[in-house]
């Protein structure tokens, strides 16, 4: 029954040409519409197509709509991954389809020049208020050190990790290799849109860029193998529930990883750049990481010019966390 639809999907060529494109990196439809020449409404019932027969799927993302190969699950085929594998082959031995994909690659770079323009506009217009922030608590390298160290203490390999507000994406374009996949997440649809400027380069597949809540994490429990809050969790009016959530989503002996700012008198950063958490104190982050259902390590400290960054690890527990009262619905729901 799978066989009729999979035929008819690929027997169009715009949409083997999409397949080749998804098989590269994530795009909109309006991205996808740009590379192909094609109107929107025209690419989106060839998109239709090759989503109902499960060689792509879509993401929303706000009011965006992103398409990608599509992942195997248990309960269906490896459908996208093995006809990006005969595309690619075809590519190979067929010197019209290869001249054809050539020419729609180039067109890729027009893509990756605006993701980037965007990203440089944004970061002009916020640089006054990083560097602020910068000059509060020092530069970003030796924190980036310190934590990459930190991770390290265990065997080095992180798997699958959950970055929680990703922001510009600078921790995953850190730690992607030492990763099998990585979940990029934040509420903000315009920094999702930085960081996937900034992760373009990496694998297709690699990476995935979700928008959502830390409150209520979009994913299944014991998704992930590592769990990442990098200037974060000082944004959380109350930070139990966020880490409950983080509990619920990591599998057991997993990590979590807390970079934060050690706690400050600094009401300044609560009027002007939204902090609803004046630093964290090492007694206060045990007792949240213990409720939650971790077992907490030895934190580091890294003292800035006036403020003082701080690094918490902890291993999940073997037991069960305690659960929110709701489970989370999907954020592009």
């Amino acid at each position: 029954m799978l066989i009729d639809p999979l035929l008819r999907a690929l027997s169009e060529p715009t949409r083997l040409r999409i397949m080749r494109l998804l098989a590269h990196m994530e795009l909109s439809v309006g991205e996808l519409a740009q590379v192909l020449g094609q109107s929107q409404p025209r690419v989106s019932r060839h998109i239709r197509i090759l989503c109902d027969a499960g060689l792509a799927e879509r993401r929303k993302e706000g009011s965006w709509v992103f398409l990608r190969i599509a992942i195997a699950e248990e309960s269906q085929p490896e459908m996208g991954a093995a006809a990006a594998r005969l595309l690619a082959l075809a590519e190979r031995d067929d010197p019209g389809f290869r001249t054809r994909c050539s020419e729609d690659r180039r067109q890729l770079a027009a893509i990756r020049a605006t993701r980037e323009a965007n990203a440089q506009a944004y970061f002009a217009r916020h640089a006054p208020e990083w560097d602020t922030l910068r000059q509060l608590h020092g530069a970003d390298e030796p924190v980036e050190r310190a934590l990459i160290e930190a991770l390290e203490r265990g065997d080095g390999h992180l798997g699958a990790l959950l970055d929680v507000g990703t922001g510009t994406g600078r921790m995953v374009q850190l730690l992607a290799k030492q990763c099998d996949s990585v979940t990029a997440l934040d509420r903000n649809p315009e920094m999702l849109q930085i960081a996937r400027a900034r992760l373009q380069e990496l694998p297709a597949g690699k990476v995935d860029l979700v928008r959502g809540d830390f409150t209520q994490l979009p994913f299944t429990e014991a998704q992930f193998d590592t769990v990442l809050f990098h200037q974060v969790l000082h944004f959380a009016q109350d930070p139990a529930p966020v880490l409950t959530e983080a509990a619920r989503v990591t599998r057991a002996g997993g990590r979590i990883a807390i970079v934060d700012l050690a706690a400050h008198e600094r009401e300044e950063l609560r009027e002007r750049h939204a902090h609803a958490r004046l630093g964290f104190a090492d007694a206060q982050m045990d007792t949240l990481l213990r409720q939650s259902g971790f077992d907490p390590e030895p934190p580091t400290t890294l003292p800035g010019e006036r403020l003082t960054v701080k690094i918490w690890t902890a291993r999940r527990q073997c037991a069960t966390a305690p659960r929110p009262k709701a489970m989370p619905s999907p954020a592009e729901s």
